[in-house]
């Protein structure tokens, strides 16, 4: 069953976290700020391995199909005079959100959502279905991929293998601690593995996942606090490209900063991997501030770049990204000198409907794909309170969101040979 037959039951949470749906009213979506019913092709079941999380301090908005309008469910409508709370999916990779969770904050003590993706949810035949795509068919970070029995014991005997190594011994904090994906397929010896690097970073975003200020949401990871040797991350990369099915390697992961400042480090390392081995991509997962670190990496045998960005917009990047000593035109330019070397280039695109399918948004994009030519768009959900994202941006809607789908079916059709996607290829010819 691919959509629903009927548009989905709302849900919601009582103070103990129990969720019921009520099915006398229809889910709705939020996007931008602004509220809509999904349509049937908007929603897909629940992928597994994802996850369903309270919103406290924030009442369901849901769809009253009478008067075709959203409606607040301010009271528990199953125990008149109970609290209740919205509720929303984090999704499992390789998935893409067509609209976030419906709410509204009631409570000015509500405190700051955790940075995860909040995805619009409801019920059904017996199903929780959310508004989302599958946006890559890979399954390389599958929930049905990883047995957790298997993960531990293959990452407790590399990590007493690899006592002396800094690096393997980071990763497997993220492995066992995290659950990182990458990390957990990299003890598993398999697809893409990481190399962090750098404890430092050049720009300050307000969504970062690994350092938070005092006072704001937790960072949802540790940040590395050292810098591997070429040696130790040489160490990692090597065997992993000579024996791995569908080997690549990536600098610039979420338990970081920012790489491009460990360009010479990441230079020596790079020189020492393919010394060794030619097999398998190395790529870079980096905010391409420093176009000049770009092409240093790329002489030096870097083959593919992946570049994040939340907006096209120049002031909208600048307001989420806070950038020290930086600009949008170097990130364009980083691009460029990737694509000049014959490298590969992906956008790390953060998906935040409303904003990301706004015409502005759209207009902006394409610009920049007419000027950069990338070759492929992750379409990577925002983890980041909506609303909190919304006042970041000081974004303020003009029109109503083209809709994410109309918005994926535009891109497409203007830039036929761009490929979409989520994760970084294993193969860029």
């Amino acid at each position: 069953m691919t959509h629903p037959a009927a548009i989905p039951s709302p849900v919601f949470a009582d103070r103990q976290g129990n969720i019921t749906d009520f099915s006398p009213l229809t889910m709705a979506g939020m996007a931008g700020g602004q509220f809509f019913q999904p349509a049937l092709d908007d929603l897909i079941p629940l992928p597994e391995g994802s996850e369903l999380f309270v919103l406290p301090g924030r009442l369901p908005v849901a769809w009253d199909p009478d008067s075709d309008e959203p409606a607040l469910v301010a009271d528990n409508p199953l125990e008149p005079g109970s609290p209740i709370q919205a509720v929303a999916a984090f999704m499992a990779p390789a998935h893409t959100a067509v609209l976030n969770a419906a709410f509204q904050t009631t409570d000015s003590q509500a405190p700051r959502l955790p940075l995860f993706a909040y995805t619009a949810v409801g019920w059904l035949d017996g199903r929780f279905w959310v508004t989302a795509f599958r946006s890559d068919p890979d399954k390389r970070q599958d929930a049905c991929q990883f047995d957790q029995a298997l993960i531990t014991r293959k990452t407790r005997k590399k990590l007493k293998e690899g006592a002396d190594n800094r690096l393997i011994q980071h990763l497997g904090k993220c492995c066992l601690t995290y659950g990182c994906p990458a990390a957990r397929n990299y003890f598993l010896g398999r697809w893409e593995a990481p190399l962090p690097t750098s404890p430092v970073c050049n720009a300050r975003c307000v969504g970062c996942i690994s350092l938070q200020p005092a006072g704001s949401c937790s960072a949802t990871q540790d940040r590395i606090r050292f810098v591997p040797t070429a040696r130790e991350i040489a160490a990692v990369a090597v065997p992993h490209l000579q024996t791995a099915e569908d080997a690549i390697v990536s600098f610039g992961q979420g338990c970081e900063g920012e790489p491009l400042l460990q360009a010479a480090v990441i230079e020596e390392a790079i020189g020492r991997i393919r010394k060794k081995t030619d097999r398998g991509i190395i790529n870079l997962n980096s905010n391409a501030s420093l176009p000049q670190a770009v092409r240093r990496l790329a002489a030096a045998g870097l083959n593919s770049l992946r570049v994040s960005m939340n907006s096209a917009q120049e002031p909208l990047y600048h307001r989420y990204y806070r950038p020290t000593n930086y600009s949008f035109a170097e990130v364009q330019e980083s691009i460029l000198a990737m694509k000049a070397a014959n490298g590969f280039v992906s956008l790390n695109y953060f998906i935040q409907p409303g904003v990301t399918d706004s015409r502005a948004e759209l207009e902006a994009l394409s610009t920049l794909l007419t000027r950069c030519r990338p070759d492929l768009i992750q379409l990577r959900n925002l983890n980041m309170d909506p609303e909190w994202y919304l006042q970041t941006l000081e974004f303020q809607p003009v029109e109503p969101p083209l809709g994410m789908r109309a918005w994926l079916h535009e891109v497409r059709q203007r830039f036929p040979a761009l490929r979409l996607g989520y994760f970084n290829p294993f193969r860029q010819k």
